[in-house]
């Protein structure tokens, strides 16, 4: 899957997941998922950082 078709695919999501909800709900929705993002990049930054220290201490 290249770019357009990825940014494709999330703006279908979105405008599917908004279909027929309030203004709240969408914006919990939205806020929700943005938690659910930053803590991936937590998880992942905290990942990579656990292997270059593992690495440095090999």
């Amino acid at each position: 899957m290249n770019a357009c078709e990825l940014t494709a695919l999330v703006t279908a999501a979105a405008n599917t997941l908004a279909a027929d909800r309030s203004e709240e709900e969408i914006n919990l929705l939205g806020a929700v998922l943005t938690q659910l993002a930053d803590t991936l990049f937590t998880i992942a930054a905290c990942r990579a950082a656990c292997q270059k220290n593992e690495a440095k201490n090999s």
